[in-house]
């Protein structure tokens, strides 16, 4: 019987020895791959952390001992060993599993993640409330990796567990990469320890070494221990953790079981906060995912054999289209600086950085960083284009409007997988960038319909002093040819893209295909709508709004975006009354995971109901008269 089928829970790990733990590790890493394999997903991170995922579950007692998974992609194995295996097929298909630790998916995951370096401020209240309730048997480990430790929060958890001395395990995932390979000085660092595992045992003969030279008098004593304290930092793994008040343990073989177990018993026995180093393969045991890890960080179905993507989309994403128009413009203007969080590939800024590597920047996963990188490079004269998805703007909040709105700096912010994202779900989801972008003064906010449309919004976006920002959705692949010319757009004005009456569609961004089809059926039943596109959720084409206010009866808007704040509201804020007003876009709630046009579909975002809005109004949807 495989040991696999034998766990309904991860106490029941305590009956394996370590050579089946072993051999049940194996078990797991199959059992990802069969299942990725068929349905997608985050691959390469998850089989990087079996071993560790095993070795953890053997030595604590979860729920009760709690584990705080950093962002969530390797949290495959856990659901795994945590009463899912039944369901794991399931996994980021609607109405299954998430593919992120979710507290209302199991009492196993504590912490519902999706975004970085969370984890070890999670884990820090958790250890110092149980204080407070006078509970301190249960122990608290935190995993993130070498990426999210890049982001700024975990170093302000790190220095607040530091002082307090808070008995808080953090399990550092080494793998060298975030989704592709890390960068940064910290990266740096982290090489030197990992490179040389000889540095560990120096630690101690140093320090044996350093007591035994004898005191000559308090200058030479004094002397004596500054000369340790700068040999250390200068040769000692580690040191960077203990200046912050962190023991630290490592480099551990982040496959091997014995020396996995081994570390992390030390490390609760220490009863303080610690550092375990471990260094794990990304990708491990899959020889495509070992060798291109970022080309498996997340992936949809492919062949086990070689590898291959079973279902290649054809045409250009807007994310491509992105790409070759900031090459383009680039080439033309070399102002012109890209800026990433540590998602060159899921923004579209390959062919950017090889075109032009001295303008180009990858912060690691630091939103926050990137904004006022940016406003700094907008003051010396520079135009940077922030490339970021929607969901992870949100973390640099503060910075746009602080750091970039107040001082009206130039700076673009190209926000990509606005709207539904699919099967990575609500932390994912970028369901309120014009909600909380189009409150800021100062700021140009725009949405394409196309492809060809985006490129003329990023030219457009160049020529404007001061903050912008466009959005735009996930894939969408489409057959595109970049237009011979890229002409710059009339900043706040829409567009009718077909002339009616008595009804006006009127969307943004994706909402206008949504429109366009709502047309045509509105003309199966003998009605013909007025279609606009209105390009600008700020500022708004007033004059085009009034003039459909006062000639048609019913104004129907379409977003992706939440209802609450959006392109609708700002529609009904200018016009404020006079003429009924409809809205369609995202429910005021989280929308689950699962396919994007299942999605749209549950939440009645489709030309369907929006012509059925159109015709007759159904009760419940939002009106102003």
């Amino acid at each position: 019987m495989p040991y696999l089928d034998r766990i309904s829970d991860p106490a029941d790990l305590q009956q394996f020895s370590e050579r089946e733990l072993t051999l049940l590790a194996e078990e797991i890493r199959e059992a990802i791959l069969c299942c990725v394999s068929e349905v997608g997903g985050h691959l390469a991170a998850s089989l990087g952390t079996v071993e560790l995922t095993v070795a953890l579950h053997s030595v604590l007692h979860s729920p009760h001992d709690k584990i705080v998974w950093d962002v969530g992609h390797q949290c495959y194995a856990h659901k795994l060993l945590t009463g899912r295996r039944d369901r794991f097929s399931t996994i980021r298909q609607h109405g299954g599993l998430s593919g992120f630790p979710n507290r209302n998916e199991s009492e196993h995951d504590i912490i519902g993640t999706g975004h970085a370096s969370t984890s070890i401020s999670y884990g820090l209240g958790l250890v110092e409330a149980a204080k407070l309730a006078g509970e301190t048997s249960d122990n608290v480990v935190c995993v993130l990796g070498d990426g999210a430790l890049t982001g700024g929060v975990a170093f302000e958890a790190m220095n607040q567990a530091g002082h307090l001395r808070t008995p808080l395990v953090v399990i550092l995932n080494d793998n060298e990469m975030s989704i592709r390979a890390n960068v940064g000085a910290l990266q740096l660092y982290l090489n030197r320890i990992r490179l040389d595992p000889g540095l560990t045992k120096l630690r101690e003969d140093l320090e044996r070494g350093v007591a035994r030279i004898p005191a000559i008098g308090p200058q030479a004593y004094r002397l004596g221990k500054d000369v340790k304290e700068s040999m250390k930092a200068l040769l000692v793994p580690g040191m960077l953790f203990e200046e912050l008040g962190f023991a630290y343990i490592g480099v551990v073989d982040g496959h091997d079981l014995h020396a996995l177990r081994k570390s992390i018993r030390q490390a609760i026995d220490t009863r303080r906060p610690v550092v375990v180093h471990v260094k794990t393969v990304k990708g491990k045991g899959y020889e495509p995912a070992e060798e291109h890890p970022d080309t498996y960080h997340g992936t949809g179905p492919f062949h086990r054999g070689n590898g291959a993507k079973k279902a290649a989309v054809a045409g250009t994403t807007y994310t491509q289209a992105f790409g070759q128009a900031m090459v383009r413009l680039a080439e033309a203007d070399e102002r012109i600086v890209a800026v990433t969080a540590a998602m060159t590939e899921g923004t579209g800024l390959e062919d950017f950085e090889r075109r032009f590597p001295e303008r180009f920047y990858d912060v690691g996963i630091a939103e926050e960083h990137a904004a006022v990188f940016a406003a700094g490079l907008a003051i010396g004269g520079m135009r940077p284009v922030v490339a970021v998805y929607s969901t992870f703007l949100q973390r640099a909040y503060d910075m746009l409007v602080q750091d970039i709105g107040l001082q009206q700096l130039p700076v673009v912010f190209a926000v990509d997988r606005a709207g539904l994202v699919g099967d990575d779900g609500p932390t994912h989801h970028g369901a309120f960038d014009i909600s909380y972008l189009r409150v800021i003064p100062n700021l140009v906010l725009m949405a394409p319909s196309s492809q060809e449309e985006l490129q003329r919004m990023l030219c457009t976006a160049l020529t404007i002093d001061g903050p912008v920002a466009l959005r735009y959705p996930r894939g969408l692949a489409a057959p595109f040819a970049t237009p011979a010319e890229l002409v710059p757009l009339e900043v706040g004005r829409g567009v009718v893209l077909q002339e009616g009456g008595d009804v006006a569609l009127v969307g943004i961004g994706t909402g206008v295909g949504i429109a366009r089809e709502a047309a045509l059926l509105m003309a199966a039943q003998g009605e013909a709508p007025t279609v606009v596109d209105a390009r600008f959720a700020k500022p708004l084409d007033g004059e085009l709004l009034s003039q459909l206010a006062a000639t048609h009866r019913r104004l129907v808007t379409i977003e992706e975006n939440a209802l609450a704040g959006g392109f609708g509201s700002a529609v009904l804020e200018h016009l404020g009354g006079g003429v009924e007003v409809v809205r369609f876009g995202l429910p005021d709630a989280f929308v689950p995971h699962g396919d994007r046009a299942r999605l749209l579909r549950d939440i009645g975002l489709t030309p369907q109901a929006v012509a059925a809005a159109a015709l007759l109004r159904p009760a419940g949807l939002a009106r102003v008269k």
